[in-house]
């Protein structure tokens, strides 16, 4: 049983040595280094070191201890890398949105409102207005599947007596020719943006004009008047915040839907972090299971009721979209 138990700890740590030499070497590949190819000479040479390393050093113990200390001194330098809001963003996502708080009435700035001719060609549009948080009486849950069902882009829709709608978007904020990678975003790739933005933008955009057209459904929530209210200051808040100081997007830790928990944990809601967040095309099963959805339908027959594609194609850019899409 000690062998055994040596041997299992032996393969628990090389298997721990092979996982962090992977993320340092990629993390070194998509570094701040300008020049290409000392990025990859650095990579490479990251694998090479962890190889002679444990090659010639006779024992062990030692060895690991010395990779331990390189690798400590390597995330040092890995957490220097700082965010940036100044670079040659897509114009997408080239203007950061903003609010104006003051007792009850919020002003964002700089709601999208785009006109689109396809994915890539659009007139962009802006525009301010002033919400009443006392009229502040719905929150939906939006899911937008691309790729089965287990991925999800998750946004939140505030609607102010069932006539003013305003959609948050929690995405990467990428520079003019990047594309987005889900690996690439665990190695501090993007900055982080929260699109306000008008529903016929945000939705139109992904049913009628992605190619391929993606899948877009809407859930009406549960969620009281006074949560509605709080969980929409925490995105107020954030959106200040990251116009003033920039953030790294994590594909894990910040994303999408890990946010939206981090939001609702803040004024002490109900959500908590479990597999179906980290799968996020789950998360309105969730919502459902924790009576945040209307429960007195199967969720099968909820969801088919839920999906919007056709209303949003059939709708169009007409000026009571929002109210439209939720006959």
């Amino acid at each position: 049983m000690t062998r055994f138990a040596g041997l299992f700890m032996k393969m628990l740590a090389a298997m721990a040595v092979v996982f962090m030499t992977a993320w340092a070497s990629l993390a070194a590949y998509w570094s701040d280094i300008h020049n290409p190819t000392l990025r990859t000479i650095f990579a490479a040479a990251i694998v090479l070191a962890t190889v002679l390393t444990f090659a010639c050093i006779r024992r062990k113990g030692v060895a690991l201890v010395a990779y331990l200390a390189a690798w400590s001194l390597f995330t040092l330098w890995w957490s220097s890398i700082a965010p940036s809001g100044d670079r040659n963003w897509q114009q997408d996502v080239a203007v950061l949105p903003y609010a104006e708080i003051s007792g009850d009435t919020v002003t964002v700035r700089n709601i999208r409102d785009f006109v689109y001719r396809s994915e890539t060609e659009y007139q962009p549009r802006y525009y301010d207005k002033t919400f009443d948080l006392n009229k502040l009486d719905s929150v939906d849950l939006i899911a937008v599947y691309w790729m089965g069902d287990a991925i999800a882009h998750v946004m939140m829709s505030f609607g102010f007596a069932g006539q003013d709608y305003l959609c948050l978007s929690i995405e990467t904020r990428k520079e003019q020719g990047e594309e987005y990678s889900s690996l690439k975003g665990f190695f501090k790739q993007y900055e982080q943006i929260y699109v306000a933005a008008d529903e016929r933008d945000v939705i139109r955009l992904r049913t009628d004009y992605r190619n391929p057209r993606e899948d877009v459904y809407l859930y009406r929530t549960r969620m009281p008047p006074e949560n509605a209210r709080k969980l929409f200051l925490e995105y107020m808040k954030t959106i200040n915040s990251l116009r003033d100081k920039p953030e790294f997007y994590n594909t894990l830790t910040t994303n999408c839907t890990t946010n939206v928990v981090r939001h609702f944990r803040a004024f002490g809601g109900r959500l908590r972090y479990n597999w179906k967040i980290l799968l996020s095309g789950y998360m309105p099963l969730y919502a459902y299971e924790i009576g945040g959805l209307d429960d007195s339908l199967p969720f099968e027959e909820l969801k088919a009721r839920s999906y919007i594609n056709p209303k949003a194609q059939a709708v169009g850019d007409a000026p009571d979209f929002s109210a439209r899409i939720r006959d």
